[in-house]
């Protein structure tokens, strides 16, 4: 197993919950998704009374803003590459991958490890054994040496304000991460399943972006066993955009947004339950009415839309989606968000021209910025630069370096091919 050491930044405001780079990124059919109400929120009466005084406060300031449904991410499970046998020792013996996420199932939480301790317990609890993916949020469960950078010894799965633990790091900085030394890209293999629940907009605000959200973990954690279980955390998306002349597409944030105004960020959004279930209102929208496929198909198409509404450029100069992994953005209580690679057949001053002429989504950025390769390479927590990247952007930064660089370029030729196709 290769140790990521210094390959990638260290931030208290992004981290990678899992990255797809066995496989160089994974395309649409490489992803399988499962819903469920018992992947919803958990509901508790002063909870909800809270999200509705929250609620309540916000409208009266800003009466344009609706509740719009959001999908929501319970856990994630990754397979280990089809085309390997082993990744380097990762992975439970009767799983064989790796999952994170939270709620049943009774396995161990990251409590307590020492710096260097092995871990390799498994999953405990029938639940995981079966391969649901059903595990406390932020356990990993694959075997490799770990650093536990729990931060708050009085309530070890957060830290202080709306921060929440990083995932596992090895010994001397750098992600857990498993590489794969097999090239081969599996092929008919479904590496990730998402298990996704319903949330709305207003639960947002209310939980993960509330003030008193570290009560919330903190009551989550001790009715359920789940610090999450109490909050909405929806699903985003996010594109790292590629220009034909080899341009990282960054956009700087409008002063007049709720979240990290005038900061550097990527094209993004989330996806849509609405789109799934056209000619139904948003409060109607339930999981029964939600076929799987159509989930997979919007969370991947979503990213295009959102690019082509906030940088102003046509569909057809996109190619397809590849998804680098998921970030958490510890700013809003570890919300996490789906980065994708996407290359486009114009180039950065072509783009620029679309850009300028104004979109659909014009009013949320002031101006465009483009960065070399190289320069997205060499970004790290020292770098200036660093500082003007948002929570988000720094996921997505963090992904597309963990997933894509390669000494030979292998790995990028083998994304670029996968989108051409």
């Amino acid at each position: 197993m290769k140790k990521v050491g210094s390959a990638c930044p260290v931030d208290p405001e992004a981290s990678v919950l899992l990255h797809c780079g066995p496989w160089k990124g994974l395309r649409e059919e490489q992803v399988q998704a499962k819903l469920s109400n018992r992947y919803n929120r958990r509901t508790v009466a002063e909870v909800e009374q809270h999200i509705e005084e929250v609620w309540a406060e916000r409208i009266s300031q800003e009466p344009w803003l609706f509740n719009g449904a959001k999908f929501r991410l319970f856990s994630a499970s990754l397979a280990p590459s089809p085309s390997c046998s082993s990744l380097g020792g990762a992975g439970y013996t009767s799983h064989g991958g790796c999952n994170v996420g939270r709620g049943g199932g009774d396995a161990a939480p990251m409590e307590g490890c020492k710096t260097g301790e092995w871990r390799d317990e498994g999953c405990r609890g029938s639940g995981v054994v079966e391969g649901d993916g059903e595990v406390p949020m932020w356990q990993v469960v694959v075997g490799q040496k770990l650093q536990c950078p729990w931060r708050d010894a009085r309530f070890p799965t957060h830290t202080e304000g709306r921060a929440t633990a990083v995932p596992p790091l090895y010994e001397g900085g750098g992600f857990a991460s498993v590489k794969c030394s097999c090239r081969q890209r599996g092929v008919g293999a479904t590496p990730l399943t998402l298990q996704l629940g319903l949330t709305c907009y207003k639960d947002f605000l209310g939980t993960n972006w509330s003030r008193r959200v570290g009560a919330l973990m903190a009551h989550g954690e001790a009715e359920f066993g789940d610090t999450q279980a109490l909050l909405a955390q929806p699903l985003g998306v996010g594109g790292v955009l590629r220009t034909s002349d080899g341009l990282i597409v960054l956009l700087r944030r409008s002063q007049r947004v709720a979240e990290a105004p005038g900061l550097l960020d990527i094209p993004g959004g989330h996806p849509e339950p609405k789109a799934v279930c056209p000619g139904v209102s948003e409060d109607c929208i339930r999981v029964e009415q939600l076929a799987e496929r159509a989930v997979v198909r919007e969370l991947f198409s979503s990213i295009s839309a959102e690019i082509r509404d906030e940088v102003n450029i046509p569909l057809s100069s996109l190619s397809e989606p590849v998804l680098l992994g998921i970030a958490l953005n510890h700013t809003s209580a570890g919300r996490p968000s789906a980065e994708f690679y996407i290359s486009c057949s114009l180039s950065s001053k072509e783009v620029k021209e679309f850009y300028w002429r104004g979109g659909p989504e014009a009013h949320e950025s002031t101006d465009i910025v483009f960065l070399s390769q190289e320069e997205v390479m060499q970004l790290d927590e020292s770098a200036s630069l660093w500082t003007e990247l948002c929570p988000s952007a720094k996921g997505a930064v963090m992904l597309y370096r963990l997933v894509l660089p390669d000494k030979d370029q292998e790995g990028m030729c083998s994304v670029t091919n996968a989108n051409s196709t």
